[in-house]
């Protein structure tokens, strides 16, 4: 799993770039936030990556922040919402304001970004309304969720890439993660598979 990429930008566009690290062309999907605040072809950059597996393809999706990239995976572990649509989302708001929007409820506003219409826009504020980073007064991200939130979110992105669906992978993840201390995420994941398969 792609998680991080490092080198020197050789195209970009709107909604995708490519990536020289060292002599392999990586295709990566990016928000237009992220487009804009990269440099021009030849530059240096670096990519928070999200890799998204299906049976027929294998898609890169990159961001600067950390934060966007925990909003984004919040996004697609929303039921019907996918990779596209999410990178939408976020070419359409910026990823403070949509969480503000959220916990708001302000479906209006989120009705506002292309491809997004009531219904989705109620579901993603009814889904992520208490799983989306806290934002701060200045716009800033708060500090990281503690670690037994973060590992069931990246547990929760790794098994719905996997083709599990949402729902069988939170009944496994309130059963694994109910006791004390989280486990490492290794661990937790290769018990989460166990689990799933027996369901």
């Amino acid at each position: 799993m792609i998680a991080w990429l490092r080198g020197r930008l050789i195209e970009k566009a709107p909604t995708r770039v490519i990536v020289d690290v060292h002599g392999v062309g990586y295709d990566v999907a990016v928000p237009v936030s992220t487009f804009y605040a990269l440099g021009d072809p030849g530059a240096e950059v670096t990519l928070r990556i999200h890799t998204h597996v299906r049976e027929d393809a294998l898609a890169l999706f990159g961001f600067l922040t950390a934060f966007e990239l925990t909003v984004f995976e919040r996004l697609i572990a929303t039921s019907g919402i996918g990779p596209k649509l999410a990178l939408a989302v976020l070419s359409g708001i910026e990823a403070a304001d949509l969480v503000r929007a959220v916990q708001r409820g302000d479906v209006a506003r989120l009705t506002r970004i292309p491809g997004v219409g009531k219904k989705t826009a109620e579901r993603i504020c009814l889904e992520l309304k208490d799983r989306l980073p806290v934002v701060e007064a200045d716009g800033a991200a708060a500090p990281a969720p503690p670690p037994a939130d973060a590992l069931r979110d990246d547990l929760v992105s790794a098994l719905v890439n996997l083709g599990y669906h949402r729902s069988a992978v939170d009944k496994v993840l309130d059963r694994l993660l109910a006791d004390g201390d989280p486990p490492p995420f290794d661990t937790a994941l290769r018990a989460a598979l166990k689990d799933l398969a027996r369901s």
